[in-house]
């Protein structure tokens, strides 16, 4: 499962050619593999170019789909990830370590070698249909786009919907895709009862900075396009800022703020940027390849704003950070949500409608 496929050299430093329409210019091994390789030139030339990195996708059996938490970070206590590693190669995505738990690189493995649960929707069914399961709203795409591109062929985050629309559960999406859009059908309905809002991510307004860091992901104007058509079809939606990279794209914030307002988009948050395990290294080298000249400076900031280090997971700052810089970003995003007419708090979802998979109410 671990072994190099075609186009990935055994150093983890996949020539570029390979990798070129990728996020991520490392594929180092994870932190749990006995064994670690290390590049080396042994000054022999090349015998032939490296064929460029193939998307595989592996069907998962999962046992469940719902993932419960109890982090005081974030406001759902459940959610669902239809697929695990992600294609848009977002170099930043703090779900890139989790790839080493299945034996394969944070790096190029984690946009490259993917898994879909196809079960999905009818394990969903069975769990909520439990004794004692209480409603509350699920959160779907909290590690992984469940809109990434090979939704459009697997199509497991509709089928997801469907479920959950036909129980009237309520569902938060996070997404920097404009797929959304496709279900637009069922999500109207399910907002209709205040069943679901939509928060796209906009990261950048900077297609050359997008294409470089998050190369598979649809083009900034598109994802702001899908704002405007939810947000006109009824749908809430809000616009996530996420995440705030120093030095990168930090200068971005109000302009990304105002822009998403215009759209339609009616609540707003921001994250900054997290480098858990492989994550500090992979953003570094990717830094060194395509802005080395802001590398220093931008870790130096994420640095001060984790306590001297690069990361910290504390609960109640690991989203946020803070110190001087952390604290200045976020009164950016206050003053510029309140200029902009954001209302302070999106209503809370529906979960009163819920009705019990198996019940007469659910029929209808």
């Amino acid at each position: 499962m671990g072994r190099p496929d075609e186009g990935r050299r055994a150093s983890g430093a996949p020539a570029a050619s390979a990798r070129r329409g990728r996020g991520a210019t490392l594929n180092p091994d994870g932190r749990f593999e006995a064994a670690t390789r290390e590049a080396f030139d042994d000054g022999w030339p090349a015998e032939a170019e490296p064929a460029r990195l193939r998307t595989e996708v592996t069907l998962e059996r999962a046992r469940s789909i719902i993932t419960r938490n109890d982090s005081s970070d974030i406001a759902f206590d459940r959610s669902i990830n239809p697929y695990r590693g992600c294609e848009h190669g977002c170099i930043y995505c703090f779900a890139r370590p989790n790839h080493a738990y299945v034996g394969l690189s944070p790096g190029l493995d984690f946009e490259t070698r993917l898994f879909a649960k196809p079960d999905a929707a009818a394990l969903l069914a069975r769990e909520l249909a439990a004794p004692g399961y209480r409603p509350s709203p699920i959160a779907l795409g909290t590690a992984t786009d469940p809109y990434q591109p090979i939704e459009r062929s697997h199509g497991i985050t509709r089928q997801i919907l469907a479920v959950l629309a036909r129980h009237r559960h309520p569902v938060g999406l996070v997404t920097k895709s404009n797929l959304v859009l496709r279900d637009r059908d069922i999500l109207a309905e399910m907002a209709a009862e205040n069943l679901v809002r939509v928060a796209v991510s906009v990261t950048t307004l900077d297609p050359d900075l997008a294409r470089r860091m998050e190369p598979r992901a649809p083009h900034p104007r598109k994802r702001l396009e899908a704002i405007r058509a939810l947000s006109a079809a009824g749908v809430p939606v809000s616009v996530l800022v996420a995440p705030v990279i120093p030095a990168l794209n930090d200068h971005e914030i109000e302009a990304i703020l105002a822009e998403a307002r215009a759209c339609g988009a009616d609540g707003a948050a921001h994250t900054l940027l997290r480098l858990p395990h492989e994550l500090k290294d992979l953003v570094a080298d990717w830094f060194a390849e395509h802005y080395p000249g802001r590398q220093a400076h931008a870790l130096s900031l994420v640095a001060q704003a984790r306590g001297g280090k690069l990361y910290d997971a504390a609960f109640g700052t690991r989203m946020r950070g803070r110190g001087a810089f952390a604290d200045l970003v976020a009164q950016r995003v206050r003053l510029a949500k309140a200029r902009l007419g954001y209302p302070e708090r999106p209503a809370s979802l529906n979960t009163g409608a819920f009705a019990v998979p198996g019940s007469q109410l659910a029929l209808f």
